[in-house]
């Protein structure tokens, strides 16, 4: 191979799942972010301006104000719902891990969407907000009444689902897309909670700083995913070992096998047929010396196929008494075709 025909070391090769790692700019978001989390829930804590934002957001009830969207929105929110945008990334990721022959993509999900489940539902439980349509006190943060809306589970929860096809494009072209792609969508669904009502914008904020975290976080997971890859798939060469069918041989004769072959008849041998009704289980050994062993049925051959049988020599067994037939043409004069002797 030519120098020119290689590719660069920095450039990814497109049929590769590529890696991340923790570079530079990944320590920057992540400090940034934590960053924001922590601002965010400090700022909910103290009743601060945060949280003055919050009611005056909700006071002035979106929904109300533009209604012509309500329709619209409310199909549109589904985009973070867990359950369908699960289901549609997954089918996604499946054919990539078929495409690839590989389980990473899978395990990515699986890993991001359990990472989600506990630290959001964690701190879910742990502060207990209410939403705008159950607050009970003008001007308050509404924690610790058994709420369960800080952080926003839906922005969180399409930060990361589509997020994740951005963390597994593999070229630096398609992961930018489908960074902006995953960006519209978290900022849209985040956005809409707010409209609907559903959510606080501090909850929605907090909800797209715990989704970057989740996505940021993965980078360090990848040795994990990479011993649980290789350990699922031995398990399933060996799954597949213990399922291998067992040739059982077939009770019908196979075309050229000597059971398939026809006997022919000898000329002092009468044909006979046993039904097979006579033949049962353990009585090989108590049949007469008569008897004939039951063969297996034969092919069917249509009558073409048949190859005519003519009849050799004579089928009457042999007498010592009985004279020969006369070869020489019949005459009124012999009878019956006996030969009559002098008496």
């Amino acid at each position: 191979m030519r120098t020119e025909d290689k590719l660069p070391e920095t450039e990814e090769r497109p049929t590769d799942l590529a890696r991340p790692r923790m570079t530079r700019t990944r320590f920057w978001l992540l400090g940034t972010t934590l960053a924001v989390y922590a601002a965010t829930v400090i700022g909910v804590l103290t009743t601060s301006w945060l949280v003055k934002l919050d009611w005056q957001v909700m006071l002035f009830r979106p929904y109300k104000q533009w209604p012509e969207f309500h329709t619209f929105l409310d199909y549109f929110v589904v985009m973070g719902q867990r359950g369908p945008t699960a289901v549609a990334v997954a089918a996604w990721l499946g054919w990539c891990c078929y495409r690839h022959r590989t389980l990473r993509p899978g395990l990515v999900l699986g890993t991001s969407l359990l990472l989600l489940n506990i630290t959001v539902g964690a701190v879910k439980i742990g502060f207990g907000r209410l939403g705008p349509h159950y607050a009970t006190t003008v001007g308050s943060s509404e924690m610790w009444h058994n709420g369960d809306i800080f952080p926003s589970g839906h922005t969180a929860n399409a930060v990361v689902t589509w997020g994740v096809l951005a963390y597994l494009a593999t070229t630096p072209r398609a992961r930018r897309v489908a960074s902006l792609i995953a960006a519209g969508f978290a900022f849209g669904v985040g956005m809409t909670t707010v409209y609907l009502g559903t959510h606080w914008l501090s909850d929605v904020v907090l909800g797209w700083a715990a989704g970057v975290l989740v996505l940021l976080a993965l980078p360090w997971l990848e040795p994990a995913m990479a011993r649980a890859e290789v350990l699922l798939l031995a398990l399933w060469r060996r799954m597949r070992r213990g399922r291998l069918p067992v040739r059982v041989p077939s009770a019908w004769p196979v075309a050229g096998s000597p059971l398939a072959t026809p006997r022919a008849a000898r000329d002092d041998e009468m044909p006979a047929r046993e039904p097979v009704g006579a033949v049962r289980s353990g009585a090989g050994t108590g049949r007469g010396s008569e008897a004939r062993p039951h063969h297996p049925v034969r092919q069917h051959t249509v009558r073409s196929e048949r190859t005519p049988v003519t009849p050799v020599g004579s089928r009457r067994p042999p007498h010592a008494d009985r004279v020969p037939r006369a070869t020489a043409p019949l005459s009124p004069s012999a009878g019956r075709g006996r030969t009559t002797t002098g008496g």
